[in-house]
Parts: structure tokens; sequence; C-alpha cells
């Protein structure tokens, strides 16, 4: 098994809760964590037919029937269960009792939110960090890890990638748009999917994506919520301040996984991926998404951001999660140093007011440094630390 940064966290909060949530995307490795986390703990999968028909069936009675340490993996399937849970919680009164998972975050939440608000300590697994994967297979390069993807089964099989992401959007993506939405043609939504990969890193332009797939904008917003909700894409929101300048207001969006966003855009191996078009934007959405899992695998709630102004003035990363320390960094997948790429860097921390902020460029390339008050990383090295 490899080893996730997430499992001692989710221990420790069973001992503060008596429910445990874990969401995430499809394949992260929610359930295989969750049983190696508590493995003592009854498991239940609500995919299976017979055992949600069961569990929708008799919410109460299901319930009634599972021990007092139980797992209920894909949990989104019968909301009607929570109210039970939330009784049986209340009525045992210790904390550990029921983990719950699911890869639909929108319809988890919304089920804990109307039934267990205040009993429910909630945990994020997303696909392997490089961290991680490098723990598992310290042969493991940067540039190869964007392209080969993050999902678990990719590192502990020899399964073609190709092969598992036509497999991941087939079995997974397509079939989770279509139950939750009316999507009548799955040619127009996976020329959706392509269209999005071609914008990652970029400003999400609902209008361009309804005219270059040829569907309406209220689709392409239903249709980007869901992928959102089920873990495929995630939008960064710019960051706002009490200035004076005009800012941006529209989110920039990245993909949960590269190897998903990398196949999409046709592209095979590392090499093709350096010499592509689209390297600065797979390289960014990286950076960007290996911080959204270091905190949360740490049990934080991100506050991250870009910044950009009417000028044109941007920085890629703008993280507020540590408030007293905050972040900004700039991502450049070139192989080279150079000092244009930290000119923004302290002009835009001193306009929004930051004090001591942490300055930093990530680059495609090796080797750490300062430079005027800016820590300089290289790709692994930024990875790694």
């Amino acid at each position: 098994m490899i080893q996730r940064a997430l499992g001692e966290q989710l221990v420790r909060l069973a001992e503060w809760y008596p429910v445990v949530s874990v969401t995430g995307p499809r394949q992260s490795g929610k359930s295989t964590l969750v049983q190696a986390a508590f493995p003592g703990y009854r498991y239940v999968n609500l995919e299976q037919p017979a055992v949600r028909a069961r569990a929708l069936a008799d919410p109460t009675g299901f319930v009634a029937s599972l021990p007092a340490r139980t797992i209920i993996d894909e949990a989104q399937y019968a909301p009607e269960l929570f109210s039970a849970i939330q009784a049986k919680a209340d009525e045992r009164r210790a904390n550990g009792q029921f983990v719950l998972s699911g890869s639909q975050n929108f319809l988890l939440l919304k089920s804990i939110k109307q039934s267990l608000a205040g009993r429910v300590g909630i945990a994020h697994l997303l696909p392997l960090s490089f961290r991680e994967a490098h723990s598992f297979e310290p042969n493991t390069r940067p540039w190869d890890a964007m392209m080969r993807g993050s999902y678990p089964a990719l590192h502990a099989s020899n399964v073609p990638t190709g092969i598992f992401y036509e497999n991941y959007i087939d079995t997974y993506v397509t079939r989770d748009v279509v139950g939750y939405l009316d999507v009548r043609n799955e040619r127009d939504f996976r020329r959706f999917l392509t269209a999005c990969a071609t914008r990652a890193g970029n400003l999400l332009n609902l209008s361009d994506l309804s005219r270059d797939v040829g569907v309406s904008v209220p689709t392409i917003r239903s249709w980007v919520s869901i992928l959102e909700s089920s873990f495929v894409v995630r939008t960064l929101e710019p960051y706002y301040a009490n200035i004076s300048k005009r800012l941006t207001k529209t989110p920039k969006l990245y993909f949960y996984d590269t190897g998903l966003l990398c196949h999409l855009l046709g592209m095979d191996n590392a090499v093709a991926l350096m010499e592509s078009p689209y390297a600065g934007a797979v390289f960014e959405n990286y950076v960007i998404l290996e911080m959204l899992k270091s905190h949360y695998n740490g049990l934080r709630r991100p506050q991250t951001y870009f910044y950009r102004d009417d000028s044109k003035i941007e920085v890629d990363l703008v993280d507020v999660t540590d408030a007293a320390r905050p972040l900004l960094c700039e991502l450049k997948s070139g192989l080279t140093y150079r000092t244009s790429f930290a000119r923004n860097l302290a002009r835009v921390s001193e306009s929004l007011g930051f004090r001591n902020p942490d300055l930093h460029v990530v680059y495609g390339g090796d080797g750490s440094f300062v430079d005027n008050d800016v820590r300089i990383d290289g790709i692994a090295e930024w990875l790694l630390r």
C-alpha cells in the first residue's frame, strides 16, 4: 500500500468527532485509506445495488443493524441515512462511530450540513502528492509525474496511462455527469472536457466555452459545477483587497490531476509535455494542486488565490492560509531561472499590505537559492520540501 499523509489525521479526527467524512475524486484511494486507517471497522459500500437498496428502503433499520464502528463508502448514494446516523451517534455519545466516504463533494456535504452539523470532522483526500509518489517510487521525477498523473492505481500497477484515463473518463467522469445532469449528447460533453483542458491555467470564460462546444451557457455552467463537485476541475478565485485598482473578478480553471489534463491535450510522455505550448499551464496547474494537497493533508482549509489587476500585473499564487505568513509565488516552467520571474512579487505584496510575506519563485529547472529576498526553488526542491 502507498502510505498516505492523511491517514494519521483521519485517526485524530475520529478521536474528536462521532462521525468522520472523507471526500475526494474517484480512484484517489479513499476506500483503501479508510479501511487501512480503521482496520477494526465494519465496511459497507453503497455502490453495491443490494446494499444501497436496503439502506434506502429502511434507513433507520439499516443504521441500527450496523456495529458501533462502521465505514460507509459512497455515502452520498443514500442521503436518507444521515438523519439516522445523527440519531444513532447522539444516542451512543461516543467519538469515532462512523466513517463516511464519497466522491460527490456537493451531495455529501449538503447531506452533512443538513443532518450532521457539529458532529462530523471533514477531510479531503486528493490523488497522490509528489512526496507520496516519490516515497513509493524514489526515481519519480516532476515532469514525468505531471504527465503520468497522481492516481494511486497508476503507480501501483503497470496500466498504460492512455488506457487508464480513457476508462476513467468513460467509467467515472461521464457517468457521474450523466447520472446527475441531463447530458443528451456524450460527444458534446467530451468536447467540453477537451475545451476545458485547453483553457487550464486561464480565466474561465463560460461564453467562449459555450461557443466552442455548441451548447448553452447555462449548460456549460452546470457541467462545470458537476465537474467541480466530482473533483475533476477546480476554480481558483482572484484575491481581493481594499485597494483602488480594478481587479480581475473571473476565476481561473485548473484540473485536480495533470495526468488527465495531459491525456485530454494528447500528450503521452514528458518530452512531449515539455515541448508543448501547454507546458506552462500544466506546470502551473501541478504546483497549485500540490499546494492544495499539502493543506488538505494537514486538515487545513486552503485559502489560495491568484492576483491580476487591470494593468496585467499578475502573481500566479497568493496563499493566505497562514495569515501571519502570506505566500506569493510565481510559477515558471522554464528550465533556467531569470530575474524577471520575480519582478512582480514585492510590488504586489506591498500593494496588498502584506507584512512579513514569503516571496517565492518555482521554476522548471534544478537548484535553490535566494535572489533579493525572494526564495527561488527548482520544481523538485519545492515539491519535496
